[in-house]
């Protein structure tokens, strides 16, 4: 497995990762796009047997010393290999290199594995967000402190 970061040529795979892991509140094409060719933001495709197993997309806004992990997907067929730990842990790389010092994100409060991942790797919950989904579904809103994001800064960009 490989992880680096998203291409045009992935847009394809992608955007079928959305449709297979999300009932709704999915990122169209053109989102995709976007944030691939964002300075703000870094989406990372990991790849198994050269096709795309997943991704994360993680986004920081200028001047913030916050991150948001604001997307991550694996596919089905892939999951409990340890592609969505490594993601994550990319993800967190780049916001800490960026010069993040926590990262945040939402979890739907019924997404078991995703919760048992991201507390596993340190993440706390500190907010409920009621109706937060399209089916009026619950988030949790979790945060993990990364090490010293300046000592690792390398610029702005996540990449």
């Amino acid at each position: 497995m490989g992880i680096a970061p998203a291409g045009a040529g992935d847009l394809d795979a992608l955007v079928r990762l959305e449709e297979r892991a999300f009932a709704g509140d999915r990122l169209s094409r053109r989102s995709l796009r976007r944030f691939a060719a964002k300075r703000n933001g870094l989406l990372l495709v990991a790849r198994c047997g050269g096709q795309v197993a997943g991704y994360v997309l993680v986004l920081m806004r200028k001047g913030s010393q916050r991150a948001r992990l604001y997307s991550i997907a694996i596919d089905g067929a892939r999951r409990g290999r340890g592609i969505g730990q490594a993601l994550l842990g990319a993800g967190e790389l780049s916001a800490r290199r960026a010069g993040a010092g926590s990262i945040y994100l939402e979890v739907r409060a019924d997404n078991e594995s995703a919760i048992a991942l991201y507390r596993k790797t340190g993440y706390r919950q500190f907010a409920t967000i009621d109706g937060y989904y399209h089916d009026g579904a619950m988030a949790l809103r979790l945060e993990k402190a990364l090490a010293d994001g300046a000592a690792d800064r390398k610029g702005r960009d996540l990449t």
